[in-house]
């Protein structure tokens, strides 16, 4: 091989190994991890909370679906208030869970497929027994509700047009608290979080053993994540709900109750 050849390959082998250099920094690292999508929640143990494994079931089946959709999650906690005005608003922020869809939220959010299956009750004391065959028995009775949540549809069209006294306070186990003392006769809150914070809060046996509830005036509702309702907020959605046919959410609740021994025995129904 003579010099002159020498020379040009040496100088060709080092221009394409410049081009492959500048390449390699041009583009992004693929080792590099994705940022964590935030999510802004309220703690409703057992769906969404620090206290439980997996940070509750729809919070487990969310990172789950994300993590099969290429992304991670991380989830930070405030009250119910803040929680839809950080998860709308901050910049920082994907959105919020878990949520119950309503024709108000559609505006806001880029729902999720279902993240959990819910199912709201009315609580009563057992020595002071509520009789309803439907919403409309409730007229008059002051009834415990949380600031911000959604009761269905029939409820809260009720409430805002004066047919039911609902009175809001500010979390479900204060509103437990003003049942048990009697400052409300009847409080909706939904079922699992009911018998969990009945089974682990602040609650004595005795008091457990006060209250009862009803379930035929609600009916099952799914909880979702509210995306933001921007062009990011709709890609995330597609991808989270595209991941999320790939699971049977049924089976999920069923096995995640199945190992947290369905978190306590049935309480009574009137």
């Amino acid at each position: 091989m003579t010099t002159g050849l020498r020379l040009r390959l040496s100088s060709g082998l080092l221009s394409a190994a410049v081009l492959a250099s500048s390449l390699a920094f041009c583009l992004p690292s693929s080792a590099a991890p994705p940022a964590p999508l935030r999510f802004a929640a309220e703690d409703w143990a057992p769906f969404v909370t620090n206290s439980l494994p997996g940070q509750g079931l729809s919070a487990s089946f969310v990172d789950a679906v994300l993590a099969r959709a290429g992304y991670t999650a991380r989830i930070d906690y405030f009250p119910w208030k803040r929680t839809v005005e950080i998860g709308l608003h901050h910049p920082g922020y994907a959105g919020f869970l878990a949520v119950w869809r309503t024709p108000e939220r559609e505006k806001l959010c880029h729902f999720s497929s279902s993240i959990g299956s819910t199912r709201n009750v009315l609580a009563y004391l057992k020595d002071a027994p509520v009789q309803a065959a439907s919403l409309a028995d409730l007229q008059g009775m002051r009834i415990g509700t949380v600031a911000g949540y959604s009761n269905g549809e029939q409820f809260d069209g009720m409430a805002r047009a004066g047919k039911l006294r609902a009175e809001e306070g500010v979390n479900d186990e204060t509103n437990l608290r003003k049942l048990l003392t009697g400052r409300y006769p009847a409080i909706v809150i939904e079922k699992r979080v009911l018998r969990h914070l009945l089974a682990r809060g602040p609650f004595s046996r005795t008091e457990r053993e006060r209250i009862v509830f009803s379930e035929q005036l609600f009916k099952e509702r799914s909880v979702h994540v509210c995306f933001k309702r921007n062009e990011e907020g709709l890609k995330l959605q597609r991808a989270f709900n595209e991941a999320a046919r790939e699971f049977d959410l049924g089976n999920v609740e069923r096995e995640y109750w199945r190992r947290m021994g369905d978190e306590v025995a049935l309480l009574p129904m009137q």
